[in-house]
């Protein structure tokens, strides 16, 4: 297959699979649709989409960064606490590294990077 064609056909499945992870993150640590819209800076009803199935995040946006952001914070919560509930505990209360809520905090791009940095010195990635 030429290096075009292949391409081509790449994007597609890697934007169903990171809108597919970014929905289950946010079901998982219990973030509603309307914070989500805000994390990835889109619109309540393009999430709504995002869940059907009937919109993919696109690589050529912002979004997509947020979403491998968010998702990164699922992931290291994941691999830090160990089970879901204890990840959204940790996600809405007062922390003493970050000086605020976690779940206040990635409502905007700084704060998302931040709670992600965060997370990784915690896990010796840093």
């Amino acid at each position: 297959m030429p290096a075009f064609a292949q391409q081509t056909t790449q994007k597609p499945q890697a934007a169903a699979v990171l809108s597919k992870a970014v929905a289950r993150a946010a079901e998982r640590l219990d973030v509603s649709k309307s914070l989500l819209a805000k994390v990835l800076g889109v619109s309540p009803p393009t999430i709504t989409r995002l869940y059907s199935g009937n919109y993919l995040l696109d690589q050529n946006r912002k979004e997509w960064d947020f979403a491998l952001l968010f998702v990164r914070v699922f992931r290291s919560l994941d691999s830090i606490v160990g089970d879901e509930s204890t990840a959204r505990k940790w996600l809405s209360s007062d922390n003493r590294g970050l000086n605020a809520k976690p779940i206040e905090l990635i409502r905007n791009t700084e704060g998302l990077v931040r709670v992600v940095q965060y997370l990784d010195a915690s896990r010796g990635l840093v």
